[in-house]
């Protein structure tokens, strides 16, 4: 087998170059044979992964964080689109990012030793991709998803949240969601979905956040759509409708466990498209990178089973 490791020196906030030495002396223990490559900026991890699966490496690893991983799988979506494959490829993920929110939901190891140990028995599982085609400033744009993207105050709270050095996890997101509050409106949006048996919805107000997951946890530790399954092969949709701040702080802490769902301002969906049109724009992440700060248009659909992923 050959396996590439695209490894990101800047993940988890300069943690990634620290734990360089560690990742190699565990795939060395692990006796993978492997090449490694480093990014060098954003977007690059796109562009690695997608020569390295046409150029034959049968397991291309990220490791890095959500983001890291999320480019991997863009790189390796654009490829298999390219030659027409079923499945994207084989990921494998050495986890060293903040969150680690795909890590954790597909089963992966966070250790460095065992997730070496693991990439080397090579058992896998099979999983779904989001994919969303929107439109910034009159120009249309592809980008694909492994865990979760949001418009609206999610997005917001990731730009607040790359503003802030000194913290982690869990308690900088807390945090920047309370810096995000201070300053996000929420914009009118129209959104009309497909549900998972084919019946049409549509709701039209304004809107606080709208977040869609492939899997359970976003931000770190933040249980936004718990239901969710990334094998489900339909996507799990947490809308909030513009509440007072009092009241998004009180619901906050419920987020953090998924216990939010039944709160009068929330709507939960499981879909297999939904479309969204926001004549301001708002902010749009995915899997926890800023897409862009002002998106008008966004088409998000389900690619079921496109992934194989080593846990």
């Amino acid at each position: 087998m050959q396996t590439l490791i695209i490894f990101n020196p800047y993940s988890g906030r300069g943690a990634g170059l620290r734990a360089k030495d560690s990742l190699c002396a565990a795939l060395k223990r692990a006796e993978i044979k492997f090449d490694m490559v480093e990014t060098e900026h954003a977007g690059h991890a796109i562009l690695l992964a997608h020569r390295a699966r046409i150029g034959g490496y049968s397991t291309v690893v990220a490791a890095g964080g959500d983001g890291t991983i999320s480019e991997v799988v863009n790189g390796l979506m654009r490829a298999s689109v390219s030659d027409g494959s079923a499945l994207a490829g084989t990921l494998g993920v050495m986890p060293i990012g903040s969150g680690n929110d795909f890590a954790t939901m597909v089963g992966a190891s966070l250790d460095l030793e065992q997730a070496a140990e693991r990439l080397a028995a090579g058992q896998t599982r099979i999983v779904d991709v989001g994919r969303a085609h929107y439109k910034v400033e009159g120009v249309w744009s592809d980008r694909y998803f492994d865990n979760n993207m949001g418009l609206g105050l999610e997005a917001a709270v990731i730009i607040e949240s790359n503003k802030i050095r000194r913290l982690r996890g869990v308690i900088l997101y807390a945090t920047a969601a309370v810096r995000a509050l201070i300053k996000q409106k929420s914009p009118h949006m129209h959104l009309r979905w497909e549900g998972a048996d084919g019946e049409i919805g549509e709701r039209d107000e304004g809107t606080l956040l709208v977040s869609v997951g492939n899997s359970q946890r976003a931000g770190g530790g933040f249980y936004l759509t718990p239901d969710a399954r990334l094998d489900s092969t339909l996507l799990d949709v947490a809308i909030a409708k513009d509440i007072s701040r009092p009241a998004v702080l009180a619901l906050l802490p419920r987020a953090m466990f998924g216990k939010h769902t039944g709160h009068p301002a929330v709507t939960m969906l499981r879909i297999k498209k939904l479309t969204i049109a926001i004549a301001d724009g708002a902010p749009m992440q995915m899997d926890g990178e800023i897409m862009a700060e002002k998106v008008n248009e966004v088409e998000i659909t389900v690619l079921p089973q496109r992934l194989r992923v080593i846990v």
